[in-house]
């Protein structure tokens, strides 16, 4: 089951074997994937929908979605978030990482990003050498790079924050 907050109305799906409820109504929905990426045909009573989702946040659950020419911002819940909803959980931010950090003392032989690049999780973001072996530090999530507080042939202690998002 999914909340979904749009036009701050919030709706209750469920995809079961019986088809689809919206608010525990059976609806009949027939939903065909374009060709074009994130984009889809949707028909309901007749009614034909052309939905293109613009932007989606998969950690927070936040979608821009076009639907008929009009632009809708939504927030879908799952069965878990609901239920920390319920217990008064739904605050407790994500853990996001901030920075990144040394792992060990070493140099800093490349850094493979600038300020203000999207970089995906597990991309490279720069090498350190140490012990006489490169290291291949990489994004722990996706992150913007906000700062980076180093420099090729720098010197850092383990710890030092090297990069923050």
């Amino acid at each position: 089951m999914f909340q979904i907050q749009i036009k701050n109305q919030n709706l209750h799906f469920e995809n079961s074997e019986k088809g689809f409820t919206i608010n525990q109504k059976l609806v009949n929905l027939d939903i065909f994937e374009l060709q074009q990426k994130n984009s889809y045909h949707i028909l309901h009573e007749n009614q034909s929908y052309l939905v293109d989702v613009l932007k989606a946040d998969y950690t927070e659950k936040n979608f821009l979605v076009k639907i008929n020419g009009n632009v809708y911002e939504i927030n879908a819940k799952n069965n878990l978030d609901l239920l920390l909803s319920k217990m008064g959980m739904d605050k407790i931010t994500h853990n996001k990482t901030e920075n990144l950090k040394a792992p060990m003392p070493g140099l800093i032989v490349e850094v493979k990003v600038s300020e203000g690049q999207s970089v995906k999780k597990g991309e490279p973001i720069l090498v350190l050498e140490a012990m006489k072996m490169e290291n291949i530090l990489k994004a722990p999530n996706d992150v913007t790079i906000k700062n980076i507080k180093i420099k090729k042939g720098e010197n850092v202690e383990k710890n030092q924050i090297l990069i923050e998002f």
